[in-house]
């Protein structure tokens, strides 16, 4: 099987024309982790990137007072180590599968700057997914330097609502159904999985939202 197929359900990729995946076939394998696995580490050789076919991949460092901090928990379709285009020699961050069925292809450099120049387009659409996702970064951090748990949750399901929202046209409320468990929400805004609990109950308490593992449904808007 060709890694490179996994390209055609992402926006990012699905200008490639068919004779480029065969090109590149032999090359490329889809590698399999398991939860806590690492697919890098910290001050790794910056020489692949990365396309999640399946599972999801936390994405985070280390503190000097060895705490992790999370930047973003990725799932199917999304693509990491993105810095090695840039010219990155080593990894500023670690990349871990926080699933038991992690299905990744992995994509030299190389192989990249290649595609990249034979295709203008591909090669913008690559930079224009780089910057805006540096700048949701950029974001994200910001909320954790300076704004307290509350906000930092309003902010978040904000921004699920937009990435995983739809209209449900029976109740008119709107319905998120996302990737993410507790643990990994209480993580990207900084908080502890008891905290969330207790602002996302306050929230239902107030007929805002309801919750379960994987939905949440708004019957008004948050911001």
């Amino acid at each position: 099987m060709s890694s490179l197929w996994v390209f055609e359900d992402v926006n990012l990729f699905n200008i490639l024309c068919p004779h480029k995946f065969k090109k590149y076939k032999s090359e490329h394998d889809l590698d399999a982790y398991r939860k806590k696995d690492y697919i890098y580490f910290e001050e790794d050789n910056a020489n692949k990137v990365y396309l999640i076919e399946k599972g999801k991949v936390k994405i985070g460092y280390y503190s000097e007072e060895g705490d992790e901090v999370v930047k973003a928990i990725l799932t199917r379709g999304e693509l990491f180590g993105e810095k090695a285009i840039l010219g990155e020699n080593k990894r500023d961050e670690f990349a871990q599968s926080i699933d038991n069925n992690t299905s990744i292809c992995q994509i030299g450099v190389k192989t990249m700057h290649e595609l990249m120049r034979d295709n203008q387009s591909f090669s913008f659409k690559v930079y224009k997914f780089i910057g805006f996702k540096f700048k949701k970064l950029e974001r994200r951090l910001q909320l954790l330097l300076f704004k307290d748990a509350k906000t930092r949750l309003v902010e978040f399901l904000d921004e699920l609502c937009n990435d995983y929202g739809y209209n449900c046209p029976k109740t008119g409320d709107h319905v998120v159904k996302h990737p993410y468990t507790q643990k990994d929400i209480a993580s990207l805004i900084g908080t502890s999985r008891p905290t969330l609990n207790i602002l996302l109950n306050e929230m239902k308490e107030d007929n805002i939202l309801d919750f379960n593992r994987n939905e949440i449904r708004f019957f008004e808007k948050i911001a």
